[in-house]
This record gives structure tokens, sequence and C-alpha cells, in this order.
């Protein structure tokens, strides 16, 4: 079992080694090296309010974190969020990206923002399934936009609308 909770500074040396052992084995992130104390103190920082951190924690330790971030900074985008899920490899199929998900979008709903995007590189069918479960759509491809392991990797964009407005 776990919990899901907000981040804490106790939090942040789980959160950057969950992170880190995707910079250097995977391609959901497009970090190619791993950020330094400072960036998770900012990250800590920036991430409070409609733009929240959580993790998941079981036995006093993060086992999987996720944001909503500013999707972009143009003020007009301001009620639109980007989610981001890592869990630890050792937990996967648990429940727990589901977990924290679930979460984010419910903060997001709570917040007042209109739409959630993800953006998964690679074409990642657990992050894809994973985002299709909770109402996310298939939006776009952005093709060969990223470049690690020497190698092109194109980005998905999944959008699940919280207006309840079909009307394009």
């Amino acid at each position: 079992m776990f919990d899901i909770r907000s981040v804490t500074p106790d939090d942040i040396a789980d959160v950057a080694a969950i992170y880190n052992h995707y910079v250097a084995h995977a391609t959901c992130t497009f970090a190619t090296e791993p950020e330094p104390d400072a960036y998770w103190q900012a990250w800590l920082a920036e991430h409070r309010g409609p733009h929240p951190a959580i993790v998941a924690a079981a036995g006093g330790r993060a086992i999987g974190w996720g944001t909503l971030s500013r999707w972009n900074s143009r003020c007009a985008y301001r009620r639109s969020v980007e989610d981001s899920v890592y869990v630890h490899p050792e937990q996967h199929r648990r429940g727990v990206g589901a977990a924290l998900l679930g979460a984010l979008v419910e903060a997001a709903r709570q917040h007042g923002h209109r739409n959630v995007i993800a953006q998964i590189a690679d074409h990642q069918p657990a992050s894809e399934r994973l985002h299709e479960r909770f109402g996310f759509r298939r939006v776009g491809c952005l093709e060969r936009v990223g470049h690690k392991f020497d190698r092109w990797i194109d980005v998905v964009i999944w959008q699940l609308r919280l207006d309840g407005d079909d009307q394009r």
C-alpha cells in the first residue's frame, strides 16, 4: 500500500533518484544528464498551488511522483497544464502510476484548469494506455523532435479536456 501526498523537501532525494534512472535508461524524458540539487530545489518551489508536485509514498520513501506543470509560459495557456508521472522501476504494475495520474487529474479540476496535456515520447504503450484510461485522447504527433541514445524520437500529444464541452 502507498499514500498519495504533496512532495516535501525530504522527498527530493527519492524523486531525483527515480527521475535519474529514466534519464540514464529511457526515452520518457529528454534529459540526458542528471539534474543538480539546485534544479530540484527550484522544481519544488515552482510546483505549488495550481501546479502541484505529489508523491506515492510507502515505508517512508517516495516510490513514484507526478506533477502538473505549466504547459506553455504564454498567458493565454494558463489554464492548460502538462502532467508528468514517474514510477520507481521496481514498482511498475502496482497501480502507482494510475493513483498519481488520478490525483493529478482531480487537482487539475480543483484548480480550474481546462486541459491536461501529456507529451509521451517514443510511443510508450503503458503510458499511452494509462492516459487513455483516464479519458485522454491522442491529438497529434511531433515526429523525430528529440534525439537520445543515438536515435530520433517522436512525441505523441495526448489531451484531456476538463471543460466537458466536446465542441471544437
